[in-house]
């Protein structure tokens, strides 16, 4: 069923991305919707895959609050964007001659941040409610994932007022979207029947057959699953209707919206079969414009980048062989930082040696596929320097607050499956960001401002309407970024309650002190990296930006290095024994 419901909501996500004629509105938010169907489910079934792989139906507390959190965002944001579809469908059957106006690119993307901080605070305020209960007098969740009413049901202390907060926070965020989506409806129905033709009011009831069939089966579902926890205690047979709603409903909704809709099937079949080719770009060439025109800046800007680039590989290659050769750094701490020194050297590489080469050779020509190429590259690796600091934190957040359950949380197998997890997710980022840009048609301009391809360039360099596609980019960026910046601040606002609960002072900076080096890497990439993104989305990039972009490209894999062995006494023991050994 997970194979089935990710395949199925990649389908309609890739599908609806490639096609032109259907980037529409409709389309947009159904995009969308696939992407909130696949966090959905993502959020319990892996962990109950792994949990029957291992035997271990474990879950820390931690981790129970931060399933229970992502589960509640993205099924609010499934409730959300079905109300945002339905009010689409209204103004389409409504007022179809104002639809192009009404629903402007700028309302659309409106409308699903709208939704993403809605959901954002309803999980918010579960995992809040949740964080009052002091104790627990049992803790066999009869479930397959934590359940803010499950957890209720177990606490010890009186949760009569939780129980109240809870329900009505449920009710409102339930109530508020099936609202919107009755009124819609009330307002399309009106609007069918006054249509004069039985073919005109089948047409037009058509166009939502779709997104009512998708309706009533979340809400159906979920209204039961919830009716049922708030009534009676959870047995294990109530665990039946809750996989309806978490793992069924997003399975089927690919289906539902395939099987339905004509321009998905047409679109699905001409992905799947042949790929007509929108534009001839196989064949252009791009020029990177890089720092300056001026012969005489040329050898110092070489020598600067040589420089750098040599350090980074250097002191990123010392933290893996030093690692590497020393059997008391083989811990998790240290295995995902050999893998973000690893991931640094990609980064850093993926454009310096470009920059020397054009130097060098005096040609700053970029072809189309190398474009690609790169741009795939960095943020491929870029993203995955972004996970893998988030696991980091996971890590550090497991080592503070579960220092006595450390190796059993933190095992191999568990190690490992975080870092294919951190890889796929890269992937998939860099995948979405290529067939985004690969949708483009260019013109004549060709010059790039800057020393590589970013997205953001490319797209003002576009010749056809590039609305959907910066939606599009800006929505993937934040989703991708957003999710792990979420998990850093989740995993130290944990580890900074724990720190906090420690009397002695001495206590407090020995535990600190073993997150010193990652939140210093942590401020120094997000920092660099979100200051120069929301520049680019702000006002058109310059000379001027693309030497600020250097900070979070090529500088921040060259300090990582040093931030990790000047702050760590292991790293450094580590590395004067291996150089002694090499000496």
């Amino acid at each position: 069923m997970y194979l089935v419901a990710v395949l199925g909501n990649m389908l309609i996500i890739l599908t609806v991305s490639s096609d032109s004629h259907l980037h529409t509105p409709m389309y947009f938010f159904l995009c969308n919707l696939s992407m909130a169907d696949i966090g959905f489910i993502s959020t319990t079934v892996p962990k109950m895959i792994v949990g029957i792989q291992t035997h271990s139906r474990v879950i820390s507390y931690g981790g129970c609050l931060t399933q229970m959190s992502f589960l509640i965002l993205f099924g609010c944001m499934d409730g959300m964007l079905l109300t945002v579809m339905a009010y689409d469908r209204f103004v389409a059957i409504c007022h179809p001659l104002h639809y192009s106006a009404t629903m402007s690119p700028c309302l659309c993307c409106f409308l699903v941040l709208m939704s993403f901080f809605i959901s954002l605070l309803d999980s918010q305020l579960h995992t809040l409610i949740v964080l009052q209960l002091t104790c627990f007098k049992d803790v066999n969740i009869s479930n397959f994932f934590c359940d803010p009413s499950q957890l209720l049901h177990l606490a010890c202390s009186d949760t009569i007022t939780n129980d109240i907060v809870m329900y009505f926070v449920g009710a409102i965020s339930g109530f508020l979207p099936i609202s919107g989506i009755f009124f819609s409806y009330y307002k399309i129905v009106s609007s069918i029947l006054r249509v004069p033709s039985i073919g005109g009011k089948y047409k037009a009831f058509s166009t939502c057959g779709s997104h009512l069939s998708v309706v009533c089966l979340f809400y159906g579902t979920a209204i039961g699953g919830y009716l049922g926890s708030a009534l009676l205690p959870s047995t294990r047979k109530d665990v039946v209707p809750t996989v309806m709603y978490t793992i069924v409903t997003a399975m089927l909704n690919p289906f539902i919206c395939s099987l339905r809709n004509k321009d998905i099937k047409s679109a699905l079949g001409g992905c799947l079969c042949y790929v007509e080719p929108q534009n001839l770009t196989g064949a252009l060439e791009f020029l990177l414009l890089g720092f300056s025109d001026d012969p005489e800046l040329q050898p110092l800007t070489f020598s600067l980048f040589l420089a750098m680039y040599l350090v980074t590989l250097l002191g990123n290659l010392l933290i893996i062989l030093a690692i590497g050769s020393d059997s008391r750094l083989h811990t998790p701490m240290y295995f995902f930082l050999c893998n973000l020194s690893m991931a640094d050297i990609g980064f850093s590489s993926t454009t310096v040696p470009k920059v020397l080469l054009d130097i060098q050779t005096h040609s700053r020509v970029i072809s189309y596929a190398g474009c690609l190429t790169q741009l795939s590259s960095l943020d491929f690796f870029g993203c995955l320097d972004s996970t893998l600091l988030t696991v980091m934190a996971y890590d550090r957040f497991v080592a503070v607050c579960n220092p006595l359950h450390y190796l059993d949380i933190m095992n191999p197998r568990v190690c490992s499956l975080l870092l294919l997890l951190s890889f796929l997710i890269s992937l998939l980022y860099s995948q979405l960001h290529c067939l985004n840009i690969s949708q483009l048609s260019f013109c004549t301009n060709m010059e790039i401002p800057h020393f590589f391809c970013d997205p953001p360039q490319l797209l003002q360099l576009a010749c056809n309407d590039t609305s959907t596609s910066k939606i599009l980019l800006y929505f993937i960026v934040a989703i991708f970024a957003g999710i792990p910046v979420s998990g850093i601040f989740f995993s130290y606002y944990q580890i900074v309650s724990s720190i906090l609960r420690i009397s002695s002072s001495g206590g407090k900076y020995k535990a600190f002190s073993t997150c010193g080096s990652h939140l210093s890497v942590v401020c120094l990439f997000y920092g660099t990296g979100l200051g120069v993104y929301l520049s680019s989305a702000v006002s058109h990039f310059s000379r001027k930006a693309a030497a600020a972009s250097v900070v979070y490209t090529v500088v921040t894999p060259m300090l990582n290095p040093f931030i990790y062995s000047l702050r760590n006494r292991d790293i450094k023991r580590a590395l004067q024994r291996f150089l002694n050994r090499m000496a």
